[in-house]
């Protein structure tokens, strides 16, 4: 059987490596330029591999085809493919086909990297073996072709949900659902909405599903899949604002989750997250830990421990009394608002990349009340300048150096500067990493 993969990144990287291992023919087609790491790892197993292109003879004779989830289904060669009916799937569905491992999988528009990371460093301080994969860590098809783990915490993306077909969750997590990536939807947020839902395709009355009790999306959508039958995974909704029989929510200042006949409880105040964003992303997390069985003692040490992620909400450093904040996870509009709502402080706000149908309507209330200067950084800040110039002062810019200086500029004694782009890097970066760092080299050059 001929398994070809388009995309040598770290997800297509570990395929072919799984791939190779399970006996398949296996290619390896990049239109890019290939890491010089990836190309070190693919010669070294002695998979074939090309870069710079596709040579469609030798992609459209596969029996599957392993897409990257950065590569839209609008392109050339996945068109073809999808005429000659050959089957085209994600790492995750292809890896899922070789462990027997149990899989908590999360998702949502907001939360999942923190939640994510959350569940994976509590499942290690109980001594659990543990994998981290999917959007976040190393390949999940790598781990399964190399190490033995009993669990994996799988963070899935849009775009790797939409690959998935026989592939089923034991454990899924649903934030939120927001609109975003638009552009790669038709611009219709229900084809983003039924993608998101993918992660509880083919769980049974033996799953647990823990999502946001307040989101109205995924209410509708549990009515409308029937997700109370009896076959139905076990739900398990989280929420600040309502209380469950079977659930997480606050009473009295204090987390409280129910599930089955066991009752975990502690004061919101000892999270090591602040903000409200974040006492929905531990509640998830606590949920998952209690219906996995991990002790009361160990799920309360990992909240009142875990020191975050990188680029979401991370001060970087104060100069001059001025607080520098690095947001640049926050690639969509709801995330931003989080980022705003917990702002105490002027804000002088840096924003601004490649729009993906963003509909900035939400945040105007939150930047007549906080935003002071709007740093527009981008190659196309037409529609941020539309939106906001009745509401702040705006200055445009096109490289992180130059929206660092004019935050430096204007910032006063008592202001953050807040990086939360609510929009995606590939303008000016190569992804939201690299954007952050800059941010932090940035700071630190003031």
């Amino acid at each position: 059987m001929r398994i070809v993969i388009l995309g040598a990144g770290e997800s297509g990287v570990g395929s072919a490596i799984l791939a190779q291992k399970k006996g398949f023919d296996v290619f390896v087609s990049d239109n890019g330029i290939i890491k010089e790491k990836y190309k070190e790892v693919l010669n070294k197993y002695t998979i074939e591999w090309e870069e710079n292109g596709h040579t469609v003879s030798k992609i459209e004779n596969a029996d599957e085809v392993i897409k990257s989830p950065g590569i839209p289904d609008k392109v050339e060669i996945i068109k073809l493919l999808k005429n000659k009916n050959i089957p085209v799937i994600s790492e995750i569905e292809f890896a899922g086909r070789y462990t027997n491992a149990k899989k908590i999988c999360i998702s949502g528009s907001n939360g999942k990297t923190t939640t994510t990371s959350i569940i994976y460093e509590m499942f290690k301080n109980a001594g659990l073996n543990v994998g981290l994969g999917g959007n976040i860590g190393k390949s999940f098809a790598w781990q399964v072709a190399e190490k033995q783990y009993d669990y994996y915490v799988l963070e899935l993306s849009s775009f790797q949900l939409d690959g998935m077909y026989q592939f089923k969750a034991d454990v899924a997590i649903l934030m939120n659902i927001t609109p975003d990536h638009l552009d790669r939807y038709q611009y219709n947020f229900q084809n983003y909405i039924d993608s998101k839902m993918r992660i509880i395709q083919n769980m049974d009355k033996n799953g647990v599903f823990i999502y946001w009790n307040e989101d109205p999306i995924i209410q509708e959508e549990i009515k409308k899949r029937d997700l109370k039958s009896k076959n139905s995974p076990l739900l398990l909704p989280f929420s600040d604002e309502s209380s469950f029989e079977i659930g997480a929510f606050l009473e009295n200042e204090n987390i409280v989750i129910k599930y089955l006949n066991t009752e975990f409880s502690m004061l919101k105040n000892d999270l090591a997250l602040k903000g409200r964003h974040n006492t929905y992303n531990s509640m998830a997390a606590a949920a998952t830990g209690l219906a996995d069985g991990i002790s009361k003692q160990i799920i309360r040490e990992s909240m009142t421990r875990f020191a975050g992620v990188p680029h979401r909400l991370e001060e970087v450093l104060k100069i001059k009394e001025v607080l520098y904040i690095n947001d640049s996870k926050s690639t969509n509009v709801n995330s931003a608002w989080y980022a705003l709502e917990s702002m105490k402080t002027p804000v002088i706000w840096i924003a601004g990349g490649v729009d993906k149908g963003n509909d900035y309507s939400m945040l105007h209330a939150l930047v007549q009340e906080k935003v002071k200067l709007l740093i527009c950084m981008g190659v196309d800040n037409t529609k941020l300048n539309q939106e906001f110039k009745d509401m702040t002062e705006i200055v445009n810019v096109r490289s992180m150096e130059k929206a660092l200086e004019a935050a430096y500029y204007y910032a006063e004694k008592g202001d953050t500067v807040l990086l939360s782009p609510a929009c995606a890097s590939f303008d000016l970066f190569e992804n939201y990493e690299d954007r952050g760092d800059k941010f932090k080299q940035g700071v630190r050059n003031l």
